[in-house]
C-alpha cells in the first residue's frame, strides 16, 4: 500500500512550496495529461494518466511508496478526494487545495457567488442540471464531454438565460464568452470548461447587502412560512380545483424537489405551480386561458420564483415540452391524463368531482401503468367566532405511482 498519498490541486499558478515537496519525493504521480507535463513531476516516478479515478485508487493501494494526485482546481469540490477516501482503498489522503474553478470562473465574470447553485452536469442526467438553472436566477454548471454549454442551451428551448462561459481556466488557452443561451448552440466549446447560468425574474425587492445561507438569492423574499397556503396569500378567489386541502394534497403527493422539472396542466390561477416552484423545483404552467397564464405569471414575479408560463390548449400542447419528473393535471379529464402517462413521469396527481369522474381518471392512470390511489377529500371551513359552517369541498384525489419496469 502507498505509504502517503496527496493530493494536489492545480490551477494553473505556480506550484507551494508544500506541493513542490510532495511531489519531489513521489514515487508515483497520477493526473492528466497536461499535469504529467509538469517539470516538478520526478523523471523516475511511476506515471498513470488519470480516466478512471476508482482504477487509479486501486493501483494506488497497490503501490509500495509515496504517491500524488494531480488534479484541476479544488479536488475537495466535486474531485477526486471522495473517490480516494473511499473505505475500499485504505488510503491516507493528505490535500493540497487550489482555487476551484468554480470560484475561478466567478473572479474572470466579477460576480460574487455565494447566492450560486452549483451543479455538475453528465451526459446521462444532463436534464436535472437544467431543471436547476429553469428555477434559479444563477446556478454554475461545471460541464462534461456530452453535457457542455451547447447541450444546455439545446435543453433550456424556452427560457431565456445568459451564459458566462469559461474554457480552459488556468491554461495559456483560457478564455472567457459572455452569450445569450439561444445563441451557445451555434458554437463549439473546449473542455474542461464552466458555464455560469444567470437570468430569470428576480421578484420582490432589490437585492441589498449580503446573505447567510449559501446558494440561495440575495435579497429574495422567501415568501410567507409554510405551503398550502390559503386564497389570500395568492391574491383572492382561486379555482374549483386549487383549494388549500386539494392543493396540499397533491404537493404533498408529488413531493417536488430540486433537480425536478414539475407540469401543472390546467393552472388556473398559478397556486400550485407557485408553490411547487417555491421547493426549489423547475415549473412549467400550462393553462388555455391567455388571463390564467397572465395571473401565473404576475403571481410567480411576486413570490420571486422562476417558472415557465405556457399558453395553450392540453393535450396538443405538451408534445414539445421537455420531459416531466411529476405532473399536476388540474383540467382535461382523461385524455389529459393519458397524454401525461405516456411521458412516463414517476408521479401523476388529478382530482374529479364526482364518482363517474374519478373511475374515468382512475383507468387512464392504470392502463398508462401507474398504481392508482384515490381518497375522498371532505373538508368544512368554519367561522370561529360564531362556530358555523362557511364553506364545505368535497373531492375525489387521484395519484398515480409509476410501475418501474420488470
Amino acid at each position: 500500500m502507498a505509504d502517503r498519498v496527496t493530493v494536489i490541486g492545480w490551477d494553473g499558478s505556480p506550484l507551494t512550496d508544500a506541493a513542490r515537496s510532495a511531489l519531489g519525493a513521489a514515487t508515483l504521480v497520477a493526473g492528466a495529461a497536461h499535469h504529467l507535463a509538469l517539470p516538478e513531476v520526478p523523471p523516475r516516478a511511476e506515471r498513470i494518466r488519470l480516466g478512471s479515478v476508482a482504477l487509479a485508487a486501486r493501483r494506488i493501494a497497490q503501490h509500495r511508496g509515496t504517491a500524488v494526485v494531480l488534479a484541476d482546481g479544488d479536488p475537495g469540490f466535486f474531485g477526486v478526494v471522495r473517490t480516494l477516501r473511499a473505505p475500499e482503498y485504505g488510503l491516507e489522503v493528505e490535500v493540497v487545495p487550489a482555487v476551484s474553478s468554480v470560484a475561478a470562473a466567478f473572479a474572470r465574470a466579477g460576480m460574487p457567488w455565494d447566492d450560486a447553485r452549483i451543479v455538475v452536469a453528465h451526459s446521462r442526467d444532463l436534464r436535472r442540471a437544467v431543471n436547476v438553472c429553469r428555477a434559479h436566477t444563477k446556478v454554475a454548471v461545471l460541464t462534461s464531454p456530452g453535457a457542455g454549454p451547447a447541450e444546455l442551451a439545446l435543453l433550456l428551448d424556452g427560457v431565456h438565460r445568459t451564459f458566462v462561459i469559461c474554457e480552459e481556466l488556468g491554461t495559456d488557452r483560457e478564455q472567457v464568452t459572455v452569450l445569450t443561451s439561444d445563441k451557445a448552440a451555434d458554437h463549439v466549446w473546449r473542455d474542461p470548461n464552466v458555464v455560469i447560468v444567470v437570468g430569470g425574474s428576480p421578484g420582490g425587492a432589490a437585492a441589498q447587502g449580503t446573505g447567510w445561507l449559501a446558494g440561495h438569492e440575495v435579497g429574495h423574499p422567501t415568501g410567507p412560512r409554510g405551503w398550502g397556503l390559503p386564497a389570500q396569500a395568492y391574491g383572492g378567489v382561486l379555482g374549483e380545483g386549487e383549494s388549500v386541502q386539494l392543493r396540499t394534497a397533491q404537493l404533498a403527493r408529488l413531493g417536488p424537489q430540486v433537480g425536478d422539472l414539475v407540469w401543472d396542466i390546467g393552472a388556473g390561477a398559478g397556486a400550485a405551480a407557485v408553490e411547487a416552484a417555491r421547493f426549489g423545483a423547475a415549473v412549467i404552467a400550462v393553462d388555455a386561458a391567455p388571463e390564467s397564464c397572465e395571473r401565473t405569471a404576475a403571481l410567480a414575479r411576486r413570490h420571486g420564483v422562476q417558472l415557465q408560463v405556457v399558453h395553450g390548449r392540453a393535450p396538443q400542447i405538451l408534445e414539445d415540452l421537455p420531459e416531466p419528473d411529476v405532473v399536476r393535471v388540474g383540467g382535461g379529464g382523461a385524455e389529459v391524463v393519458t397524454a401525461c402517462a405516456a411521458r412516463r413521469p414517476e408521479r401523476i396527481v388529478t382530482h374529479a368531482a364526482t364518482r363517474d369522474e374519478a373511475e374515468s381518471l382512475g383507468r387512464a392512470l392504470a392502463d398508462g401503468g401507474y398504481d392508482v390511489e384515490c381518497a375522498l377529500l371532505q373538508s368544512v371551513d368554519l367561522d370561529t367566532s360564531a362556530w358555523v359552517e362557511r364553506e364545505r369541498s368535497v373531492v375525489f384525489l387521484l395519484s398515480g405511482y409509476r410501475v418501474p419496469h420488470p
